[in-house]
């Protein structure tokens, strides 16, 4: 979002103020004529011994106040841009002055009052329009900031962007019809990228996907640019159409290499497409970017866990991460079932027992870190221990066929048959929820992406 513009006065209407003493006047032309020069430290002592010495007077306050402002010394602005709108109430420029000085300072509600004052006393000014656009969308009022954007673009005939901004009001308040009648009226739309997109974005929120990925794709066409690559490839990711997702975000990433969300959208695309080792070391590589993305630690580990061994070589990133971020109990029980379908051996199980461990410690509700535990204990030969934990999965998860199958073996060994054979029957029943738990997965990364579009 772009910050909100600072209104100056003119030369010509601060220097119109008069004073009682032509001292006073003397020294305001001399600050003036000294920030013209860009001596802005001379300017500043001038201005600051008259406001000390003659406080109230609203051109030497405004001024002083609009000088720091230059500065970027928006607290010691602010007093001043106060002053003058005290001063100087009916002056619209004041409270634009003093709004965006508070806007400056994350005070975006008392900004608000001051920006909408200003439109009050001027609503022909297309700039403070503009302006309260801006904040007005920040401040999540779509439909106030697509009526101002629709002022300043009367007053700023010549700024299209003004029109492209009140589509994105409108498709936010809920009319993306509007918006694209409006855009596709605008001169000049078919050969507008950012039109195109917007249009994009419109159709989609109408349901319309085809036409929306056509105006990506044509947003695309006219500029390829990060941005609209992404958002093409987004809108393929949306939808699972995996194949042509895979296709715009691996040239995205050979374009965009240093993009963060097109490798997420790479990811996301390979595995929403089964190709799961593809995924893996997109998935890895980010991990290592960032040590401490829980984010990243969850893709990797459901691409890990949905793959056979020998697609696992960049699987270690993931139980470094389990065992430096013990809190983190789906990412353990993650690692833990990477483990335990690999080569069974003393040195896995122990990993996986202490990952499982901490999961539990830290959500001990969790169905497939009981499943696991119970996987651990045959794994380890111990069939008469897993009863209890595979019994823990299913009270927690009654659907989980894995866990039915493994109780099953459980209870056969220990010469518990009838009931062996019930949890055999539940398993056949619940056979159908692996890939259901699957396509659960990829909603979950498809998510993921979908909230990170504008990073």
């Amino acid at each position: 979002m772009l910050a909100v513009a600072v209104l100056f006065f003119l030369p010509s209407m601060l220097r119109s103020q008069t004073t009682a003493a032509d001292s006073i006047e003397r020294l305001f032309q001399d600050a003036m004529a000294a920030e013209d020069r860009g001596e802005l430290t001379k300017a500043e002592m001038l201005l600051r011994g008259v406001h000390e010495k003659h406080p109230g007077i609203f051109a030497v306050d405004e001024s002083l106040g609009l000088l720091y402002v230059q500065q970027a010394k928006f607290e010691a602005a602010l007093p001043l841009l106060k002053s003058g709108v005290d001063e100087q109430p009916n002056s619209d420029a004041a409270h634009a002055n003093y709004g965006a000085a508070l806007y400056q300072l994350h005070r975006n509600q008392e900004a608000l009052v001051e920006f909408q004052a200003a439109a009050r006393l001027n609503p022909k000014n297309g700039s403070t329009q503009e302006s309260l656009g801006r904040l007005l969308m920040e401040e999540h009022h779509p439909i106030e900031a697509a009526e101002a954007f629709s002022a300043a673009s009367k007053a700023l005939p010549e700024k299209t962007d003004l029109v492209h901004d009140r589509a994105l009001a409108l498709i936010q308040a809920g009319r993306a019809s509007q918006a694209v009648a409006e855009l596709n009226v605008l001169p000049g739309s078919e050969q507008s990228a950012v039109a195109q997109s917007l249009i994009g974005d419109a159709e989609e929120k109408l349901g319309s996907y085809q036409r929306a990925a056509e105006h990506y794709a044509r947003a695309v066409e006219l500029e390829p640019s990060e941005p609209n690559v992404w958002e093409l490839g987004l809108e393929f990711l949306r939808h699972w159409t995996f194949e042509p997702a895979i296709k715009e975000f691996e040239a995205g990433t050979a374009k965009f290499p240093d993009s963060t969300r097109m490798k997420l959208g790479l990811g996301s695309a390979y595995f929403g497409g089964s190709q799961y080792a593809k995924s893996i070391p997109v998935f890895a590589d980010l991990l290592i970017s960032d040590p401490n993305s829980a984010l990243y630690a969850e893709l990797l580990g459901m691409a890990c866990t949905a793959v056979s061994e020998g697609s696992r070589s960049r699987c270690s990133e993931l139980v470094q991460y389990a065992e430096a971020h013990p809190r983190n109990a789906k990412t353990s029980t993650y690692a833990a079932s990477m483990l335990l379908a690999g080569v069974a051996d003393d040195e896995h199980n122990r990993k996986a027992s202490k990952l499982l461990a901490s999961a539990l410690a830290v959500d001990p509700r969790s169905a497939e870190a009981h499943y696991q535990m119970g996987l651990l204990k045959q794994n380890e030969g111990d069939w008469p221990g897993s009863v209890s934990s595979l019994e823990k999965a299913i009270a927690l998860k009654p659907d989980l066929a894995t866990a039915h199958y493994r109780l099953a073996l459980a209870y056969w060994r220990s010469g518990r048959k009838e009931e062996g054979q019930a949890q055999m029957e539940l398993q056949k029943k619940y056979s159908r929820q692996q890939k259901a738990d699957l396509d659960h997965r990829l909603k979950e990364i498809t998510t993921f992406i979908v909230d990170v579009r504008n990073q």
